[in-house]
């Protein structure tokens, strides 16, 4: 019996309505091409949102998939794994961390770094230094917790009461963290650059006190790349970039090139506080996620890929800017490594979402971030020529959006 026909139409028969997809239904991918049922191609510089960091169906995860496939693909938590030993041993190699927790999932992977920390606090400190720090505009996830410690309260009103003990400063604004920051304060919560919340990166004098404040007060410092990591900014892990390193850092997102997996990367000194039976996951650490994850760290985490992901960010700057010569639609193009944004200015506020959808209307798949930032995130092994070509799509698209007003 063969499959039955699916629409877009299908999606609002059979599906809650929590998303609103495009009408495009992708059903093929290979490299940095696509192609929907009718078998139009396009190229993909959204990467599942930052997910398919070696775009689609790449020879060695697929091969990994296949091979771990016909070993063993789940055993749960009462045994261990070797490619979860392996992956994790990979990991604690190429950063500062000691111990790794895996999960399924960025918001899981959050979740169990605000968890710990405040796990870490408790037993160190005692029950008075609960109090958590993050961010306006900031994502960590759509759990109650991890929703609440983001600041768009958008996402995170209308479910009840909200875990408490949760503040935001201003994010890139060292004096606001400052008026907030105390001996209470457990775990102050960022990412190295904000992802939903405008494609913007921390600056160095930032990330830089906000370690300093977290040293001061005895406060974790959680550094959530799940956007931002896995090679995505030209370096294994941003933190790198900077010179400061976290006390817990949550990954997913390209850790599993697009299989779910996330994690978290912790100290030895913090991570003991996790001890057994405090915490768990079902799925976490299965055999299939963590082959095919270790089989996109060994693509990754090489000189050649991670250089050339800095040499193609020069390509789509270089572009960008020369549409923007042009058309003079963009304020700024902001971002690093192949998680760039580019910024409307003042006379296109608000009409991100019409540059994304006449992007693919010219067959490019683009993101948005917030009303007024595209947002690409393309794999991070996209042929130049892939680069090129999408870019004069886009350049196609920017000019029907000029010339409908």
């Amino acid at each position: 019996m063969s499959e039955q026909t699916v629409t877009r139409a299908t999606f609002d028969e059979v599906m809650l309505p929590n998303y609103s997809p495009l009408q495009m239904i992708p059903v093929k991918g290979l490299g940095s091409h696509v192609w929907d049922q009718e078998g139009r191609e396009y190229i993909d510089f959204s990467g599942g949102i930052a997910v398919n960091c070696l775009g689609h169906c790449h020879p060695a995860l697929v091969s990994a998939i296949n091979e771990q496939s016909q070993k063993l693909w789940h055993v749960s938590n009462i045994w261990t794994n070797e490619p979860a030993l392996q992956l994790a041993q990979k990991l604690v190699d190429s950063t500062f961390a000691d111990k790794v927790f895996f999960c399924n999932s960025g918001a899981e992977a959050n979740e169990a770094a605000l968890k710990l920390a405040r796990r870490y606090a408790l037993e160190k400190f005692g029950a008075e230094k609960d109090q958590i720090i993050a961010f306006k505009q900031s994502f960590h996830g759509r759990t109650l917790f991890t929703v609440t410690a983001g600041g768009q309260p958008a996402y995170s009103d209308g479910f009840g009461p909200k875990p408490g003990a949760i503040d935001h400063a201003v994010y890139n604004d060292l004096s606001s963290l400052e008026a907030l920051i105390s001996d209470k304060t457990c775990a102050v919560i960022l990412e190295p650059m904000l992802g939903e919340g405008g494609v913007t990166p921390a600056t160095e004098s930032f990330i830089k006190g906000v370690r300093e404040l977290c040293n001061k007060h005895n406060a974790l410092m959680i550094l959530d790349e799940v956007q931002t990591g896995f090679g995505r900014t030209g370096h294994l892990y941003m933190y790198q970039a900077y010179g400061v390193t976290p006390d817990i850092l949550s990954s997913a997102k390209s850790l599993g090139g697009g299989f779910p997996i996330g994690a978290i990367l912790t100290t030895n000194e913090v991570g003991q506080h996790l001890k057994f039976g405090t915490h768990g996951t079902t799925y976490g650490g299965n055999p299939l996620g963590c082959a095919i994850a270790g089989a996109a760290f060994d693509v990754i985490n090489t000189e050649a890929v991670l250089s050339g992901i800095m040499q193609r960010e020069q390509m789509f700057r270089e572009h960008l800017t020369a549409i923007n010569e042009k058309y003079n639609v963009f304020s700024e193009i902001r971002g690093q490594g192949l998680l760039l944004g580019a910024v409307m200015n003042e006379a296109h506020q608000g009409q991100a979402r019409e540059f994304m959808a006449a992007a693919l209307e010219q067959g490019l798949m683009v993101l948005v971030a917030g009303a007024n930032v595209v947002r690409f995130a393309p794999a991070l092994v996209i042929e130049p020529q892939d680069i090129a070509d999408g870019l004069a799509r886009f350049e196609k698209a920017v000019a029907r959006v000029v010339a409908a007003g």
